[in-house]
C-alpha cells in the first residue's frame, strides 16, 4: 500500500540565525491512519502540521503528498495541491459575520471562481454536501445562524464540515480541541475519526491532549524540541516513550 504522505528529513528555521524549529522529521502516513503528533508546547508540532501544506515554508526536507513533491510546487500547483488537503484549525477560523453554511461551502471556494464565490453561487450538488455534512456533524438545525452565535464545540463541528466538503485526499488537525473543555474535545475528535473512516480519508493531527491520541490515533510520532522521539503504533507507546517525549515540559 502505497502512502498517502510522506515527510523526508524535514528542517526548519524562521530565519537563518535563528534556532532549528524542526530537525530532520521523517515520517509515512498510510491511507487508513489516524496519525497523532505528541509532545511538549514549542516542541515544532504546529509547525510540522503547517509545513505539510506550506503555510510554513521548510528550510529543507521533503514532503510528498500521494508521491508529489508538494515543496517543489509552484504557487498555482501548489494551490491546486491544497485542495487535496483540508485543514481544521485550533481556533476555528470561521468568518463570524457569516452564516454556518456558508462557512462550510467557504472550503469549496478552491473550486469556484472568485466572481462566483463573491456572489454565492455554489452548485446545487455543492450546497447538498454542506446540508449533508451539517447533518452528520449534529447542526442542520443551526444552518443559517451566524458562526458567532454558536458554541466553541459547535464552531469546531462546522470546521470539521468546511475541511470535508474539499473532499480532501488528508486531513490535518492543529490542535483541534485545545480551546476546548475536556468532554466537548472528546466528541469532537469521535466525530473526526467516524467520518474520515467513513470518507476513506487519513488524518495527520498534532495533538495537545496526550489521552486523546492514545484513544483515537492508530499511529504516532512523538517530538521533543524538534526531534522525532517516537514513531510507531499507538498501542506500542510505553510509558517511559512519554516520559522521554514530555521530560522537557515544564509543569
Amino acid at each position: 500500500m502505497s502512502a498517502t504522505l510522506e515527510v523526508k528529513n524535514l528542517k526548519l528555521k524562521y530565519n537563518a540565525f535563528g534556532p532549528e524549529i524542526l530537525k530532520g522529521i521523517s515520517f509515512s502516513v498510510q491511507p487508513n491512519d489516524f496519525f497523532a503528533i505528541i509532545g511538549p508546547s514549542g516542541a515544532g508540532k504546529s509547525s510540522l502540521i503547517r509545513c505539510i501544506n506550506r503555510l510554513v515554508e521548510p528550510t529543507s526536507g521533503e514532503v510528498f503528498l500521494n508521491n508529489k513533491n508538494v515543496t517543489k510546487l509552484g504557487r498555482k500547483e501548489l494551490r491546486h495541491a491544497r485542495r487535496d488537503m483540508g485543514m481544521i484549525f485550533q481556533e476555528f477560523n470561521l468568518v463570524e459575520r457569516m452564516s454556518v453554511i456558508d462557512n462550510v461551502l467557504s472550503g469549496r471556494l478552491g473550486y469556484v471562481s472568485s466572481i462566483k464565490s463573491l456572489f454565492r453561487l455554489y452548485l446545487k450538488s455543492d450546497i447538498q454536501d454542506a446540508l449533508e455534512l451539517l447533518n452528520k456533524v449534529g447542526l442542520i438545525d443551526h444552518v443559517d445562524k451566524r458562526a458567532d452565535q454558536l458554541s466553541g464545540g459547535q464552531r469546531q463541528r462546522v470546521g470539521i464540515a468546511r475541511a470535508l466538503i474539499q473532499k480532501p485526499k488528508l486531513l490535518l488537525l492543529d490542535e483541534p480541541t485545545s480551546s476546548l473543555d475536556p468532554k466537548i474535545g472528546k466528541e469532537v475528535m469521535g466525530i473526526i475519526r467516524t467520518l474520515s473512516k467513513e470518507v476513506g480519508v487519513p488524518v495527520l493531527c498534532n495533538i495537545h491532549h496526550v489521552e486523546h491520541a492514545l484513544e483515537f490515533s492508530n499511529r504516532l510520532i512523538g517530538i521533543q524540541d524538534g526531534v522525532k522521539e517516537f514513531d510507531g503504533p499507538t498501542s506500542e507507546v510505553k510509558k517511559s516513550d512519554l516520559e522521554r517525549i514530555y521530560e522537557m515540559e515544564v509543569l
